[in-house]
């Protein structure tokens, strides 16, 4: 809750409206050994908001891992550039075994299907800012819950809420056993269903994901499910009319582009409230602020 005040503080300045130069002086490492278009550029335009200089890579083609070099040497040998360092790595726990190396901060981008806890606080501060509160309300979560590291982190923070969760996925895609196991632990009172229309009529926040063709280790079984849920018009009609629709994107098939102009549409507000979220965690993991 406090990084999520701090990010409310951070909005001016990461709509340009104010100056900052909380990170003047400062240099972020964004390491990113995966493709990313909101991740990888809001951490910069947040580092670039508080005043602060950017290096780093976009994908690792050109880096020395081409040439067998270990994480955790590239790791070692960054943090002499830097003062702290943004990361994505396909590798589950990879964030957390180049913390153990680094002796400067590091933050997760997020660990192939593992989690994504930055873009889990903005989604809780989106949530916040549209609906006024995070825990009194139903959310359903849809779509890739196995492989979808954005959902798990969620699942996680809105347990903690005592939100109402509803998930809603192919039985092949449903979440993991070992999240609904955490999430009923911290209280969270846990539906399932398969069938999208059937479950949206009570819900409060729709958040749904892409079915992720690059995490499925066999291509027919990814056919099986492409497509499967499609928000549209027709579909809001049956949900309630102060309901919102999130989703980390990029999106395929799963939200209409006639969504985007409904009053349900909260994603591309989601994608800018990443700005002041790592604005506010950049701000507090390198001591600029407490």
């Amino acid at each position: 809750m406090h990084i999520l005040s701090v990010a409310d503080d951070m909005v001016p300045a990461a709509r340009g409206d104010e100056a900052s130069t909380l990170m003047a002086g400062k240099i972020m490492a964004s390491l990113f050994f995966e493709p990313s278009t909101r991740t990888r550029l809001s951490f910069a335009a947040a580092m670039n908001r508080l005043g602060g200089r950017v290096i780093g890579f976009a994908r690792p083609g050109g880096t020395s891992l081409q040439k067998g070099e270990t994480l955790a040497d590239t790791i070692r040998t960054v943090e002499s550039y830097c003062d702290l360092i943004a990361m994505r790595h396909p590798q589950e726990g990879s964030a957390r075994m180049a913390a153990e190396f680094a002796e400067v901060p590091v933050i997760n981008g997020g660990d192939g299907a593992g989690h994504h806890p930055t873009q889990c606080l903005l989604d809780l501060f989106t949530i916040q800012k549209e609906r006024g509160d995070i825990g009194d309300n139903k959310v359903a979560l849809i779509g890739d819950l196995k492989y979808g590291r954005t959902v798990h982190s969620l699942a996680y923070a809105l347990a903690l809420f005592k939100a109402d969760l509803t998930f809603i996925a192919p039985e092949q895609l449903q979440m993991p056993h070992e999240v609904v196991e955490e999430c009923q632990e911290h209280g969270a009172s846990i539906s399932f269903e398969t069938d999208l229309d059937a479950a949206i009529e009570d819900v409060d926040v729709m958040y749904v994901t892409r079915i992720q063709k690059e995490r499925f280790p066999d291509p027919e079984e990814y056919k099986k499910v492409a497509g499967i849920y499609t928000i549209d018009t027709d579909l809001l009609r049956h949900a309630k009319s102060e309901a919102i629709v999130m989703h980390p994107l990029p999106r395929v098939y799963e939200i209409s582009a006639e969504v985007d102009d409904t009053s349900a549409a909260a994603y591309f507000r989601q994608a800018f409230n990443g700005v002041p979220v790592r604005m506010a965690l950049i701000s507090l993991v390198a001591g600029v602020i407490s």
